[in-house]
């Protein structure tokens, strides 16, 4: 047992969280080591990086020609395979330092609608990052373990879990998925819709970290006891000047309702689609959301008027899957059933 522990550690194996908005590393000794943008800033003539992680995100509509801002994950996988490994061998060696006799092992959790093509790039990617192992789980079942689920369990257990660029949604019995619904709709959606609406109603061109901005701090799914407000600056389209409006939460609501109604649809198709026996199960535990994306306010409110059932925000939903990923790291053995590679 001693050995055991002396070479985990020496091998430092870690948990990641391959997010579309953020990567979250985490190692069992330590918790989570990492949380940064999944964002790469490189020098377009020659390829070498820039920047990684959050001062890369600053990056983002500010650089000018030599350099280029990336975001290398797509919906939840990979869309640039080179700059993918770069990020990730980056953040490896940010989280281990010093002398290593091994390579890490890593557990990597990924969308539920992944395709064999696309397993293939995560797990590479890693590999020559430096990992000698690649293990992967589903971000449902992720979820599940992070909250403390009784996953193992004959019951059903519903996860929704909102990502950057996927919303998974999936009903987890047994240590396996019994019904899985994934949609490419989720945070990065809701920021597009809203940097659509400025321009469409006020005429004003904003960046991608602008609507960010604005979605955390005046966005909601459902009215709001008090209106929220905020001044916003952008690009006249017009004139091509600086411009400045007032929007409040209820503009926001408005220019998300449409990415905000495929999630809520995605959870009544999973519903439609589970065993009723497990749909029983549900109706009396409640489902759990998990993820960036379940912080917009009232979300969890609308999700459950459109269901009838209660629904529970984990204590941190943007760490819930790094969590559950990293705790298949600490018991292995227990969770051998839900590597799905």
């Amino acid at each position: 047992m001693i050995f055991d522990r002396l070479f985990r550690f020496l091998g430092k194996d870690l948990a990641m969280d391959l997010g579309t908005a953020n990567t979250l590393l985490y190692t069992s000794a330590e918790g989570i080591v990492l949380n940064e943008p999944s964002v790469v800033a490189i020098e377009a003539r020659t390829g070498n990086l820039v920047a990684v992680g959050k001062e890369a995100k600053e990056f983002l509509g500010r650089t000018p020609d030599r350099i280029r801002a990336i975001r290398p994950m797509k919906d939840g996988v990979i869309a640039d395979f080179e700059v993918t490994k770069e990020m990730i061998a980056f953040f490896i060696r940010k989280v281990i330092t010093g002398f290593r006799i091994t390579k890490p092992k890593i557990v990597i959790c990924v969308p539920t609608g992944i395709t064999q093509v696309e397993k293939r790039a995560v797990i590479e990617s890693a590999q020559q990052a430096g990992a000698r192992e690649v293990r992967l789980v589903e971000e449902p079942m992720a979820a599940a373990i992070g909250a403390g689920l009784p996953i193992e369990e004959p019951v059903g257990n519903m996860v929704v879990d909102i990502g950057g660029g996927t919303t998974e949604v999936a009903v987890i019995s047994l240590s396996a998925v019994a019904y899985a619904e994934s949609v490419r709709v989720a945070g990065d959606e809701l920021n597009e819709a809203i940097q659509r609406y400025m321009q469409d109603q006020f005429q004003l061109l904003i960046g991608e970290n602008m609507a960010e901005q604005i979605k955390i701090r005046v966005g909601s799914a459902m009215p709001l006891p008090e209106t929220l407000t905020m001044e916003v600056a952008g690009k006249n389209m017009v004139t091509g000047t600086p411009g400045m409006v007032e929007v409040n939460d209820g503009h926001i609501r408005e220019a998300i309702k449409d990415p905000v109604a495929i999630i809520v649809g995605a959870v009544r198709k999973a519903l439609e689609k589970t065993p009723p026996e497990l749909v029983a199960d549900i109706a009396s535990r409640g489902l759990l959301l998990a993820g960036g994306g379940s912080l917009l306010r009232g979300l969890d409110r609308l999700i459950g008027q459109e269901t009838q059932l209660h629904v529970m925000l984990d204590d941190d939903p943007l760490t819930t899957v790094v969590r559950g990923t990293g705790k298949t790291i600490e018991y292995r053995r227990n969770y051998q059933q839900v590597f799905i590679n």
